[in-house]
């Protein structure tokens, strides 16, 4: 099952080489992101009934943690996906883009989801190599126009990013250390799997270390501050189904992978260490991203700023903790991937439609784009917490685990934060919808393909706003138990 999920992302981008037209290339690279969707949710189903998949001898696996990633990368993939046809045709249209281009975009395009399916159904230390995967793939998506800005912003990612995965390197290395000295030199002593069964038994001072790198190393990935400065200058410069998944899935993945970690550590060094960690590291995100969202001229980077901000928000609920706190941290990266890959076709609609990404020069969306605006609208209130969308669920489960756990400063801290961020956020999205159009913009949506990408992600925006499903909830708590090392606990809370 996980060798079909892998291996249909890397065939769409074989068959994308081999076709000769546009309309060939779209309609291989949409089939085989509706495959892609229907095996993930395949697997999903499978574990949330029958549990841990294991296949190459262990090397590949899912729980439902992977499995919970997985999903997201399924989804975000196939809307964007969805999202590419319209706003990469439109680029076609206009001589920005030449088939070749194209060609080359929709082969990375899939290569890039392989390796975030990957980085989902590794089982082992070994998971820096996918995600180092990662870097090398969006690197040459960031490049796909060859314009100077977006060379330096390639760099500049690819640079800070190897970095940290240095980082992340050298704490899988001590990981790998403190296991040998229980397992001895075996296979297993890589494997998530075998690693969480004995991880009460590694020596403290190794994994506090150990955390450490990986939290620097995997933070720099997931943008988490002050590691995140090649962050706003990639998501700017990426076309924006590449942001969406930049934004939605690849930061994901990276926090995925601290938060493996932090269940291995945390039996060792004990929960306040690695809890810490994480609420200052979230903290600083907030508090880094705040001015920079509030003084913004570019929207596309006042959208990556926010990322950093829900990273952020993110690392504060698994440092919070307890039941609410783990579980409002899962809700928010699913909530999060949703509505920031909105946001980012909506800034993609934008930027076809008005040829810059400056916010002082645009205006009047809502008149120009009706449906486009309506949904950026949406959006921007989902994206900055506000009831009744999806972000406030998932916002408001963090803040009062943060309350139940005593973490008080923290938490007021965390309710300032997201105040002021809204302010400056909706300031600036409201003088970008509202008003008049520039002169010389004609009325009108850039493509169907795009709208219908953004309908899909508008209906996840509003339904879990007001609506939890019980098997979706179900599914998160399961991997809540996947994360809590102090399972016998977390279940006393029940259902809520």
């Amino acid at each position: 099952m996980i060798e079909y999920l892998l291996f249909i992302p890397i065939l769409t981008g074989v068959l994308c080489f081999l076709t000769r037209s546009k309309t060939q290339i779209e309609a291989v690279s949409l089939t085989g992101s509706t495959v892609t969707l229907i095996l993930g949710l395949n697997l999903v189903k499978y574990v949330y009934q029958n549990g841990i998949i294991m296949e190459w001898t262990n090397t590949l696996f899912a729980d439902m943690f992977s499995a919970f990633i997985v999903l997201i990368v399924s989804i975000v993939g196939f809307v964007a996906s969805i999202y590419s046809i319209g706003y990469m045709g439109h680029e076609f249209k206009h001589g920005i883009l030449d088939l070749k281009k194209l060609r080359l975009y929709y082969i990375l395009f899939h290569m890039f989801m392989f390796t975030m399916l990957l980085v989902g159904v590794t089982n082992n230390l070994g998971l820096w190599i996918a995600i180092e995967m990662t870097t090398l793939v969006s690197t040459l998506l960031l490049i796909l126009y060859l314009r100077k800005s977006s060379v330096e912003a390639a760099w500049k990612y690819m640079t800070i990013c190897t970095v940290g995965i240095t980082f992340a390197l050298l704490g899988t290395i001590l990981t790998y250390y403190g296991a040998v000295k229980i397992m001895g030199e075996s296979g297993d002593a890589l494997n998530w799997t075998s690693l969480i069964k004995v991880a009460d038994q590694f020596d403290p001072t190794i994994m506090k270390l150990a955390f450490i790198f990986i939290l620097i190393g995997y933070g720099t990935k997931a943008g988490l501050a002050p590691m995140h400065t090649w962050l706003p200058d990639a998501h700017s410069e990426a076309p924006s189904p590449v942001s969406a998944l930049l934004s939605g899935v690849l930061l994901n993945c990276a926090m995925y992978g601290i938060i493996r970690f932090y269940s291995i550590a945390t039996k060792s060094t004990g929960i306040e260490f690695t809890s810490n960690l994480l609420i200052v590291f979230g903290l600083l995100s907030l508090g880094i991203a705040m001015p920079f969202i509030i003084l913004q001229e570019d929207y596309k980077r006042m959208l990556a700023y926010s990322s950093v901000e829900h990273m952020g928000i993110i690392a504060i609920g698994i440092g919070f903790g307890g039941t609410f706190g783990v579980f409002g941290a899962l809700l928010h990266m699913f909530n999060h991937a949703m509505t920031k890959s909105l946001m980012f076709f909506g800034a993609g609609n934008v930027h076809l439609k008005h040829g810059t990404k400056e916010i002082g020069k645009v205006s009047g969306v809502v008149k120009s784009m009706p449906v486009t605006g309506a949904m950026l609208l949406i959006g921007g209130l989902a994206i900055t917490g506000s009831p009744p969308f999806s972000l406030f669920i998932s916002e408001f489960i963090i803040l009062w685990a943060g309350f139940l756990q005593g973490h008080i400063i923290a938490s007021v801290l965390f309710l300032l934060f997201i105040i002021m961020i809204f302010a400056g956020f909706f300031y600036n999205l409201s003088k970008m919808i509202f008003g008049n159009p520039k002169p010389g913009i004609t009325p009108g949506e850039v493509s169907r393909w795009t709208l219908g990408a953004m309908v899909i992600l508008v209906v996840f925006v509003f339904v879990l706003g007001v609506y939890i499903p019980p098997t979706f909830y179900d599914m998160i708590m399961k991997v809540v138990a996947v994360v809590r090392w102090d399972d016998k606990k977390w279940l006393i809370f029940g259902q809520f």
